[in-house]
């Protein structure tokens, strides 16, 4: 595994880890009120992560040109915004940052989804 292929899968490793890790300390804890951020982590971290990376690797084509590099720093970029933020967000502080990591996962899907749909066609 090679390229935008190998950065998704160190991505999606690490949030798994990550993942795991925030889990094993909620339930040691018995503090349960961020899992929706750990769920966030989890879920776009390593499951679409993961799924991007699967994608390019079957797909080398679809790996090709600046699209694939716009999708993974919009989807890092997202990733790093969203769970923090969605912390943030249920101790009561600002949802700005939340907002901003759920627009930029977001536009991470749709070029994301531009990439499947140009490589669809070829």
């Amino acid at each position: 595994m090679k390229g935008i292929s190998s950065a998704f899968f160190i991505v999606a490793v690490c949030a798994a880890l990550g993942g795991m890790v925030w889990g094993i300390q909620m339930a040691a804890t018995g503090d349960h009120v961020l899992s929706p951020a750990h769920g966030h982590l989890n879920l776009i971290g390593w499951v679409s992560f993961a799924i991007f990376g699967f994608y390019y690797h079957l797909v080398p084509a679809a790996g090709q040109g600046l699209l694939p590099k716009l999708h993974f720093a919009l989807s890092a970029a997202g990733l790093g915004l969203i769970v923090p933020g969605i912390a943030m967000a249920i101790a009561s502080h600002n949802e700005m940052l939340a907002k901003l990591g759920s627009v930029l996962t977001l536009a991470g899907m749709l070029v994301f989804f531009v990439v499947v749909l140009r490589t669809i066609r070829k």
